[in-house]
């Protein structure tokens, strides 16, 4: 049985006099294509959590929109911020996203502690202020699951637009995650100016060298729908 993400990491808060508590997470930071992106959600204290929140991985496609939707009717503040393909380029993914956060808690004011997801990163203190990471945080921490829900839809949503523009790499399906459809076509088109030039399939393709993306073309999986994606 699924457990829905709870309060209580906020409640610990709350009674130490921090009303503004913001959850943070990210979405995209495995792709190979797009830029990452994270959202920050400001909840009330007190205020019933919405029904059916949780980790975005554990979701619909449908579910994640609906949801979204609501949270953004209804939490205190709501906070959205992105790296570009460009900016992940040039700092890395892991500070691409930290800058993404940074973007995101921008957007919030004045919080007071920060929930996060996942490992304690002691840089993050300069980019979030207070905070505490949580392991699986969007499986657990309430506030933290609104915004991976949220981060997951607004991507999603950017990468639907970006398959319009750069149609057969399947975005509007595999998000710009390496499924086999978007390796096969990246082997088959190279990649765009949206792809994380850094990243090794990327750099494969760029080269020239189908082989080393680890796809044999020629065989199903080459056709395959796409898989670990969220949607």
């Amino acid at each position: 049985m699924v457990r829905d993400p709870d309060r209580t990491a906020e409640a610990v808060l709350w009674e130490r006099g921090l009303s503004r508590v913001v959850g943070i997470d990210e979405a995209g930071m495995g792709a190979l294509a797009g830029a990452v992106v994270a959202a920050a959600v400001l909840t009330r204290p007190g205020e019933p959590a919405i029904p059916g929140v949780r980790d975005s991985k554990m979701l619909s496609a449908a579910r994640r929109v609906l949801l979204a939707e609501r949270i953004h009717r209804e939490a205190a503040a709501v906070g959205i911020g992105a790296a570009s393909p460009a900016e992940i380029g040039r700092l890395g993914i892991r500070h691409a996203t930290h800058l993404a956060m940074r973007r995101a808690i921008g957007r919030i004011p004045a919080p007071d502690h920060v929930l996060v997801d996942g490992l304690p990163a002691p840089e993050l203190g300069a980019i979030l202020g207070p905070f505490t990471a949580i392991v699986r945080g969007d499986a657990s921490s309430y506030p933290i699951a609104c915004a991976s829900i949220v981060a997951k839809v607004t991507r999603d949503a950017l990468m639907d637009r970006l398959s319009l523009r750069y149609p057969g790499y399947g975005w509007d399906r595999n998000a710009g995650y390496g499924t086999a459809d978007h390796l096969a076509a990246l082997a088959r088109l190279g990649p765009t100016v949206v792809h994380r030039a850094g990243f090794a399939p990327v750099r494969a393709a760029a080269a020239g060298s189908p082989e080393q993306l680890g796809l044999d073309l020629e065989s199903p999986a080459a056709s395959a729908p796409p898989s670990s994606t969220g949607r």
